[in-house]
């Protein structure tokens, strides 16, 4: 199973106000694991930074005015997801900037039920419980340390840690069933004859005359044993 955890930063909250993306994070993950195959890029939105959208990310119009513009990288972010899952926190907001994006170059949109949104997970795991993506590192036990500001890649790799505790953590897929199919085919089969189960003659359990002595030896120390009771 082939999903991506996609994040983006941009120049505020609506692309229908102009606003735009600045930064895209993708992990890849197979069956739900990271694989370290990761797409990142920068974005030159040609347009100025909002001094509220710098403050959440750090990224300047100068830093990001060499930049690719969107058109240039669209291909080579398109070929990264194919056609996985796209596991968003948030999906309505990162859906509708990439689909926008996508809308003003000419290309096909994606479809909203290829994204998975571990928002609304959390909130159906946790109701009433706080389900942002720093509240649910908390909650997990997953490092924040290197989140001073939003970061599209950092955030994916966030991401990428938070749905799988949310899908059930580790023990949920640890390629347990492929382990114990490679061991099954080094077990031993024993050919039988016809009419023959193959199985086992049964263990004999009976105690020894040693074993049957120093039993009754304990018992007569023993006071009122209820062995002896009639």
């Amino acid at each position: 199973m082939r999903e991506i955890t996609f994040d983006t930063e941009t120049t505020g909250l609506d692309p229908k106000s102009g606003h735009k993306i600045v930064e895209i994070g993708c992990v890849e993950l197979i069956n739900h694991l990271p694989t370290g195959n990761v797409f990142h890029k920068y974005i030159n939105p040609e347009r100025d930074m909002p001094v509220e959208a710098f403050r959440v990310h750090g990224l300047s119009e100068e830093f990001l005015s060499d930049k690719p513009l969107f058109a240039d990288i669209a291909d080579e972010f398109l070929t990264f997801v194919g056609d996985a899952q796209l596991v968003i926190h948030n999906a309505a907001f990162d859906m509708g900037f990439i689909n926008a994006e996508l809308a003003a170059i000419g290309r096909d949109v994606i479809p909203m039920d290829r994204a998975i949104d571990t928002v609304r997970m959390a909130r159906r795991i946790f109701p009433g419980a706080q389900a942002s993506l720093n509240a649910l590192c908390m909650r997990f036990g997953i490092d924040l340390s290197a989140r001073d500001l939003h970061g599209a890649l950092l955030d994916a790799q966030l991401l990428a840690a938070v749905y799988l505790e949310l899908r059930g953590g580790r023990q949920h897929d640890m390629g347990l069933a492929a382990e114990l199919a490679a061991q099954a085919k080094n077990v031993e089969v024993t050919e039988t004859a016809p009419g023959e189960t193959g199985r086992r003659a049964p263990r004999t359990h009976a105690a020894s005359p040693e074993e049957l002595a120093r039993h009754e030896e304990f018992i007569q120390k023993l006071n009122e044993p209820i062995w002896l009771r009639a």
